[in-house]
């Protein structure tokens, strides 16, 4: 499974996440993009630990980064390192984190991890 970008076909330009403008050049519109998969080797920048998360999650904490891509796209994920530096060169997979369950005794969504 990938993660696509958004390429401008004016100044070439990958936009993460889609956006209704290119971030670089200002100009675009739908039909001015095409879709290229990203990479998904990269290197962290920055990272926090969530401690105080909801009761139906079944991990003490959840990390969270901003990584660099190879190719210069920033994006923010799920981190899953045991003990992360900054800089540390990392290989994003795309997966289900979490599923949502329907309870229906409740009538609600509730998200087993």
């Amino acid at each position: 499974m990938e993660i696509y970008g958004y390429k401008c076909r004016k100044c070439g330009h990958i936009n993460y996440p889609y956006r209704m403008r290119c971030g670089k050049c200002r100009k675009g519109e739908y039909e001015d993009f095409d879709p290229v998969a990203l990479p998904k080797a990269g290197k962290l920048l920055t990272y926090t630990f969530v401690y105080n998360l909801p009761v139906d999650f079944s991990v003490p904490k959840l990390g969270l980064a901003i990584v660099e891509l190879s190719n210069g796209v920033r994006m923010t994920g799920q981190l899953r390192a045991e003990e992360p530096k900054l800089g540390m060169k990392l290989r994003g997979e795309v997966e289900v984190v979490r599923q949502g369950e329907y309870e229906k005794s409740r009538g609600m969504v509730f998200y087993a991890a």
